[in-house]
């Protein structure tokens, strides 16, 4: 029995998706630029695809800003904003940010910005008052992550962000864990600049966008030829793009019922490892992505990894990971963790359960039993290369 639990890496390409792509490929080949017939066609694409995606999040289309991924759109919010400013000022983002936004924060501050890093508590938020008092009139830009990929705390967005909307300072939030997944409303959440990713909602990967509250200007990204309104040139990947909005528009139809059904199936994972005393639970339990299941492993040897595990899990059919997957060949402590409160020991031995649309309730008790084992062979071997001889 294989289940894949590592939805808050890449999700599945969902057939519609599919379905877009091949077709767009096919019929719709045409460059989006070009006047004639074949570029039309290409264009209506395109800008349909731009109408489902501003549709997942409440915007107009004309504010969707189309990217390679997310990482791209994270980038082009924090440069974008930076290299409009005529000499370096200050910015602010939080421990726990996804290294698409703190490393290009990280290179500002070697380009002579003031960068304050706010703290989290325990449970990886931050404190509203903390990002009041570090505001400065110099801020040019504040980023904090919505939804932590690594261990599922939400960040009270909407408190965070009216706070710097009534000192006149930019706002940007990572959404791409949590669109699809959470509703979003741009027209009434009061952020500056949103980043989405087509992966994560089961669209193909290679697309992403950056929600641009209308007014705001950015500095462009790639120069050259004046696509996506002037901030990010380039020939539009018109195929994946339809993916993505194909993707966006059954997302935002269902993202209700599919947000109460992954809150459910979360609980009971949590639930059936409860009484185990190898995991200690990490993150806001309460203000949480609804598909997000996030442990620390302990009372274990002390080579017993988190990769460790995820390593044996896999060999029983399970697809784990121990934190972001941009961090899975690293084997320093989580920086999120150790933001939290964790020793480097324990930052080591983090292991997250991220739920999708195939998971069902059998596969989280299945998954919940065959984790237990896992533990319990590992505690008592005391080796991370112990092999299961059957499950």
């Amino acid at each position: 029995m294989q289940i894949y639990l590592d939805y808050s890496a890449t999700t599945p390409p969902r057939p519609e998706a599919i379905a877009a792509v091949t077709n767009t490929m096919q019929q719709q080949w045409g460059n989006p630029s070009s006047l004639h017939e074949w570029g039309r066609r290409s264009a209506t694409v395109l800008e349909r695809a731009r109408m489902q995606v501003a549709d997942l999040v409440g915007a107009d289309p004309g504010a969707i800003v189309f990217t390679s991924g997310g990482t791209e759109a994270n980038h082009l919010a924090v440069f974008g904003v930076a290299r409009r400013c005529t000499a370096p000022g200050h910015a602010i983002a939080s421990r726990v940010e996804h290294p698409a936004v703190s490393e290009p924060m990280a290179r500002l501050q070697r380009q002579g910005w003031d960068v304050t890093w706010l703290e989290v508590d325990g449970n990886g938020r931050v404190d509203p008052a903390d990002l009041a008092a570090s505001l400065r009139p110099d801020t040019a830009l504040v980023s904090i992550i919505y939804g932590q990929s690594e261990v599922g705390t939400l960040q009270p967005i909407a408190e965070l962000g009216r706070m710097a909307r009534d000192r006149g300072v930019l706002f940007h939030t990572d959404a791409v864990q949590v669109a699809g997944r959470l509703p979003i409303d741009v027209s009434t959440l009061p952020v500056d600049l949103l980043s989405l990713s087509s992966h994560k909602l089961y669209g193909p990967q290679g697309a992403g966008a950056l929600y641009v509250r209308p007014g705001v200007e950015l500095a462009p990204w790639l120069r050259g030829g004046n696509q996506e309104f002037a901030l990010r040139s380039g020939t539009q990947a018109v195929p994946t793009l339809a993916g993505f909005g194909a993707a966006a528009a059954l997302a935002a139809v269902e993202v209700e019922t599919e947000m109460q059904r992954l809150q459910n199936l979360r609980d009971r994972l949590f639930d059936r490892l409860s009484d185990c005393p190898y995991l200690q639970p990490v993150g806001d339990r309460w203000h949480r992505l609804p598909h997000h299941v996030s442990f620390c492993l302990q009372d274990l040897p002390e080579n017993v990894t988190g990769k460790a595990i995820v390593r044996q899990c896999d060999l029983a059919g399970l697809a784990i990971s121990s934190g972001s997957a941009c961090h899975s060949g690293k084997t320093a402590p989580s920086a999120v963790l150790s933001a939290m409160g964790y020793s480097p020991q324990q930052a080591k031995n983090g292991i997250r359960l991220t739920l999708g649309r195939h998971t069902t309730a059998v596969d989280v008790d299945w998954t919940a039993m065959v984790l237990k084992q896992i533990l319990v062979r590992s505690r008592l071997v005391g080796k991370s290369d112990i092999r299961l001889a059957s499950v």
